[in-house]
């Protein structure tokens, strides 16, 4: 039996359609939104941090009599800034290099403390389990709201009944605790290192203290940065608490000493120096300016740390 099959044509064979694709336009990738609003609001803020360093280091470059007699943000007949600098370091047989080591110290023993004991704490509390986590959490957030004036007073009655106060240790001991440190590092350590890294160490036979130096502390350097950069800022800048604290000059930091040469002029027969004082705010801020610069980089290596998953 014969089956009669029609060939089909092929025009009549429906051809698949392609899909359609969207080309994106020329430079869409390659430019960021603009933003006018951001724009302006970003030169604001760029002004008003820069205008101020701007007058410091141009007042710097002033003597006493000109400090008054020409514009501020501009610089007067002669430059004087290393003249400023000289008398500076020479004032008062050289106690601003006296205050300036003082204020190492501090950052040094103080800062330095507080950002090893927010390193272990925050390890610890990111990647242990014990009773009572919660409660600690509870008590860090809370430090954490509260302002250091407000602990400024029951620190020196405590240190003045431990015959502590007027020496540095009322400086140090107090700079140890930085709960915004232990809370950045928490949280910081429960991202940037895997558990499954620290499960293998162990299971290779490294103990918790090496497992810690030779694979945590690596990992947790940016955090580590960012915390150097806060407790020293803290300490650098601390005013009130060695105002109360410390009645030597002879242990005074940087801003408690330029404080009182800046009230030596408002004394019976006392000399103004505002000269002294601009230029040693200058030199202050230096040390901290170079930091930042010098750290900047290992900060924002961390900066996007576990915001993508593989």
């Amino acid at each position: 039996m014969a089956v009669n099959v029609n060939p089909v044509p092929l025009a009549a064979v429906a051809k698949p359609k392609r899909r359609a694709t969207l080309k994106p336009r020329r430079g869409s990738l390659e430019r960021p939104r603009r933003s006018p609003l951001l724009t302006v609001v970003t030169g604001i803020v760029l002004i008003y941090s820069v205008v101020p360093l701007l007058w410091l280091f141009i007042n710097s470059t002033k003597t006493q009599s000109s400090l008054f007699s020409s514009f501020g943000l501009w610089f007067s007949g002669e430059f004087a800034l290393w003249d400023n600098i000289v008398a500076t370091v020479t004032y008062n047989d050289g106690v601003f290099l006296r205050w300036f080591g003082n204020t190492i110290l501090y950052v040094v023993a103080g800062a330095g403390g507080a950002t090893f004991l927010a390193i272990i704490g925050g390890y610890a509390l990111a990647k242990f389990t014990f009773p009572g986590k919660r409660a600690v959490f509870a008590v860090v957030i809370g430090a954490i709201a509260v302002p250091n004036t407000a602990l400024a007073v029951p620190t020196f009655l405590m240190f003045s009944r431990l015959d502590l106060t007027n020496t540095p240790w009322s400086v140090i001991i107090p700079s140890l605790i930085s709960p915004f440190g232990l809370y950045l590092m928490w949280t910081f350590a429960s991202e940037a290192i895997p558990t499954e890294l620290l499960e293998a160490a162990r299971v290779d036979g490294a103990g918790e203290w090496r497992t810690f130096f030779t694979i945590s502390l690596r990992l947790l350097a940016p955090g580590i940065v960012t915390v150097v950069l806060f407790t020293t800022v803290a300490t650098w800048n601390n005013y009130f608490l060695p105002l109360i604290m410390l009645r030597d000059p002879a242990w005074y930091p940087l801003t408690i000493g330029l404080n009182s040469w800046n009230a030596q002029a408002a004394t019976a027969g006392g000399e103004a120096i505002f000269n002294l004082v601009i230029t040693g705010s200058l030199l202050t801020i230096v040390p901290l300016i170079a930091a930042f610069l010098l750290l900047q980089r290992f900060w924002q290596s961390g900066l996007a740390a576990g915001s993508v998953k593989e």
